[in-house]
């Protein structure tokens, strides 16, 4: 009896994980569905704020449209570790810098892009952002 309770409690630790892993697996997949879309944009605008989070990297940019307007956009990246083998710390852009960003718009209508790159125009550095992807 004791030998099946054992037996019981791994294979339930064992479908907890498997549900885990598959829950995070699908949410990953359904966000990259949303990232997903093909519209190469290069975006030029003022750094925010920056979030340097797992498994994401966020940039957000004020960025002033033709007709003059301002609105705020979110550039989505690869993981921090990614992102410092592309040559990024967490410190290589500072508040109120102008950037260029290429990537791909997010499908819909928000200003979220899946980034390729940064160009820190001020020093002409360009990053490789480690597509969120």
């Amino acid at each position: 009896m004791r030998r099946n309770c054992g037996i019981m409690k791994v294979a339930l630790g064992c479908a907890t994980g498997a549900i885990v892993a598959a829950a995070l697996g699908l949410t990953h997949h359904l966000f990259a569905a949303k990232l997903g879309g093909d519209e190469p944009i290069t975006v030029k605008g003022y750094v925010t704020k920056i979030e340097w989070t797992s498994p994401h990297a966020y940039m957000y940019l004020d960025v002033e449209a033709e007709n003059g307007e301002r609105s705020s956009w979110a550039f989505e990246m690869g993981a921090p570790p990614v992102l410092q083998r592309h040559g990024w710390t967490p410190r290589s852009l500072q508040i109120g810098e102008e950037v260029e960003v290429e990537g791909f718009l997010a499908r819909g209508d928000s200003p979220l892009v899946n980034t390729s790159s940064v160009q820190i125009l001020r020093t002409g550095q360009r990053l490789e952002a480690a597509d969120a992807e």
